[in-house]
């Protein structure tokens, strides 16, 4: 068993709360992702704050490239490690 965690990086609140739900439907993701608000350096304002989506992936079955098309409809994209 490893230790994978894949990072979502969405534009805001909204889209970060919807695709967390909408990755238990479309990949079967038990554990609730975690959310987690990315100020950008020096900014206060949340409308500069990026959300990230973490989720586990302890068995590695999530395809890289699946996730990361899977953000991009929410205008975000997978970090890579």
């Amino acid at each position: 068993m490893s230790d994978v965690r894949h990072v979502l990086v969405l534009p805001d609140r909204d889209a970060a709360e919807e695709a967390a739900l909408a990755l238990g439907e479309r990949f079967g993701v038990a554990e609730e992702p975690q959310l987690v608000r990315d100020a950008l350096a020096g900014e206060d304002d949340a409308e500069d704050a990026q959300w990230l989506v973490v989720l586990s992936d302890e068995d590695g079955r999530l395809d890289p490239a699946e996730l990361d098309a899977f953000a991009g409809e929410w205008d975000g994209w997978r970090e890579e490690p």
